[in-house]
């Protein structure tokens, strides 16, 4: 009986491998793009450059190479990530300050956005909150765009370097993994134990890291940063968040990560308050009203 199964699955997997007569008409179907955002509300640049005009900075946390820190930022405030020494790329989670399991989602972000963000791209929120909560308002990295390989800056489809990945490839552990990074910047912030952190660590967005996929195998891939000092993103709390950032240990990942040999540098995260009538008429998002009958 196991013998007839196994041979009806290689038959199948030989059949599905020869091109359909009809191949080249399925492969011309119409790309769609997934979802209509004509009814999210558009980007309003001119709230927040007006919003940013005469903030003053209220707080600075220094994030060591290969090292990673939390840091706080109220809804309504800016928050800015800044290469200060040299080219170093950073993996950003967020939570809202009140509830872990409100926290960035990729995912979707990707989803409605692109590959990779810049200004005018919102950070979504995961299930089943689903809202924006923070806000992408300045990239001087924003002119790089897509390069001849198909790379571009600040992707939303790579993970982050972890230890469990680098054993099961390299054999060995490796204690500075960015994910190791955020899960001991979570545990100090919130007075948790490592393995309780651990759980609420997830996708990044890869701050100043530029990747793309293969042309011919669409294979994930990282190439060194433009990033250069001063250059910097800036984001608008949209709710009152809980941020980690890592200084990732590949430095600008352009050979390695998960490395003591790359060159790392310190990032910068930078906090502004806005003048408080710049807020007059501003409300934070609210969580998704949506509900299922059978909850």
């Amino acid at each position: 009986m196991r013998k007839s199964s196994s041979t009806n699955v290689r038959r199948m997997v030989h059949r599905h491998e020869s091109p359909p007569p009809d191949a080249e008409a399925r492969r011309a179907a119409e790309p769609v793009i997934v979802y209509a955002l004509e009814k999210l509300p558009p980007y309003d640049a001119a709230f927040y450059d007006a919003a940013r005009e005469g903030a003053a900075k209220v707080g600075e946390t220094i994030v060591p190479p290969r090292e990673g820190r939390a840091f706080d930022v109220a809804a309504g405030r800016f928050f800015r990530i800044t290469c200060v020494e040299g080219p170093q790329v950073g993996d950003l989670n967020l939570w809202s300050a009140t509830n872990l399991a409100e926290r960035f989602f990729s995912g979707k972000t990707r989803a409605l956005n692109a590959t990779h963000v810049s200004v005018g791209d919102r950070l979504w929120s995961a299930l089943p909150y689903l809202r924006p909560i923070a806000t992408i308002t300045r990239d001087t990295l924003g002119w790089y765009g897509f390069d001849a390989d198909g790379a571009g800056v600040h992707d939303v489809i790579g993970t982050r370097c972890d230890p469990y990945t680098n054993r099961l490839l390299n054999g060995g552990d490796y204690h500075h993994c960015c994910h190791s990074n955020l899960t001991r910047a979570l545990a100090t912030r919130k007075s948790l134990s490592f393995e309780e952190a651990e759980g609420h660590v997830h996708d990044v967005l890869n701050v100043f890291m530029c990747t793309g996929f293969t042309r011919n195998e669409h294979r994930y891939f990282m190439k060194a940063s433009p990033v250069r000092s001063g250059d910097f993103i800036e984001f608008f709390a949209e709710i009152d968040l809980i941020g980690a950032l890592s200084a990732c240990p590949g430095g600008d990942c352009g050979s390695s990560h998960s490395s003591d040999a790359a060159r790392c540098f310190p990032l910068k995260v930078e906090i502004y308050e806005p003048r408080a009538e710049a807020l007059a008429e501003w409300r934070p998002p609210q969580i998704s009203g949506y509900r299922d009958p059978a909850a």
